[in-house]
């Protein structure tokens, strides 16, 4: 396939700058790469954090964010094994991993002291032409839906990963708090599909409707409850079994805690910039509640939560914009204005 010498991209020269986009060279791929032609990204929360700087580890300035890429494999290097130009692919927030240490070896690629993480470390799917680790590129079925499937290489597989943390029976419940966003949306699907009762938590009726529409069986409006903990506990006769974390409230996060069912787990997802999770020690032992966290998926994980969506049990619930318009995405985000998930087209 040609390819370009140049293209758009939507790149930051320092944190919280000016979101540019504007023509950057295209990547040459490492002999360990590949060269995809992105045709659609995810817009993530991760993709604001990173841009604002606020957390602990340092993003690589000049930065190309996104990590939520669907694209068509147009080149790759000399080492690469199992992939051929045509092949559809996936950019993954883990774009590679060393893969020999003790943490790669029992499949938690994305606790590698080493890891490269799209958007991140490496420069990301907010442009036309991304490189990704070839061992760690997601594998696209033919006939997918490139613009929907894009979302489910992060937030699928991280939501997908958390419900496999959660360690929950088929018709027990899980609340999914910040169900409206674009994990949450996910989640409550994904909970739906794998056998789960689902308690939805967000905000306003939009949402309720939103969620609802998407499966969950109950809905929690924190907007209007004077109690959130006995509603909930009312709502699933003593407590979730389980609680998927990915609101960015610390407040959610901590009454989390305090609802779930005795014995059930916390599984803490999303990362507010400084938050902190406080839990009342002598209920939380009383009760045998587990604190659990979870950070993306591995291999296998994407591989399951992508069978998932190609089957038809995920539908994706996105919004199309040009990937000139990510600027315009943050500031929605920022203001907590998305239903669902941002995917950006990178020709406009």
């Amino acid at each position: 396939m040609s390819v370009p010498t140049t293209q758009k991209a939507v790149i930051f020269e320092t944190n919280g700058g000016k979101l540019e986009y504007k023509d950057v060279p295209v990547p040459v791929p490492k002999p360990n790469e590949l060269l995809v032609n992105v045709k659609y990204s995810g817009v993530c929360h991760s993709d604001l954090h990173v841009w604002k700087g606020d957390w602990p580890i340092p993003a690589k300035l000049p930065l190309v964010g996104g990590h939520e890429g669907a694209g068509v494999v147009v080149g790759m290097g000399d080492n690469v094994k199992g992939w051929k130009v045509g092949d559809l692919a996936g950019i993954k927030w883990l774009n590679g991993s060393c893969m020999n240490c003790e943490f790669c070896q029992q499949g938690a690629e994305p606790n590698c002291s080493r890891a490269d993480m799209s958007g991140y470390t490496h420069d990301g799917t907010f442009q036309q032409y991304a490189t990704a680790d070839a061992v760690q590129a997601a594998k696209i079925p033919e006939g997918a839906d490139m613009a929907s499937i894009a979302p489910i290489l992060c937030a699928g597989v991280t939501v997908y990963k958390a419900l496999k943390n959660a360690d929950l029976l088929a018709g027990q419940w899980v609340a999914i708090s910040g169900a409206g966003g674009g994990l949450g949306s996910l989640g409550v699907q994904y909970a739906k599909a794998m056998g789960y009762r689902v308690l939805a938590i967000d905000g306003g009726d939009e949402r309720g409707e939103f969620v609802k529409s998407l499966g969950a069986e109950v809905y929690i409006d924190f907007l209007k409850e004077q109690d959130i903990v006995s509603a909930i506990r009312k709502a699933t006769g003593g407590g979730p079994h389980g609680v998927i974390n990915v609101s960015v409230s610390e407040k959610a996060i901590n009454q989390s805690v305090e609802y779930v069912r005795t014995l059930g787990k916390v599984v803490l997802v999303s990362l507010p910039a400084g938050g902190k999770l406080t839990a009342p020690l002598f209920e939380s032992v009383a009760r045998s509640i587990q604190i659990r966290t979870t950070c993306v998926g591995n291999r296998k994980d994407t591989t399951e939560a992508i069978d998932f969506f190609v089957r038809g049990l995920i539908d994706c619930p996105i919004k199309v914009a040009g990937l000139s318009e990510v600027p315009e995405i943050f500031d929605l985000m920022e203001q907590g204005k998305i239903l669902g998930r941002y995917v950006v087209d990178t020709s406009k």
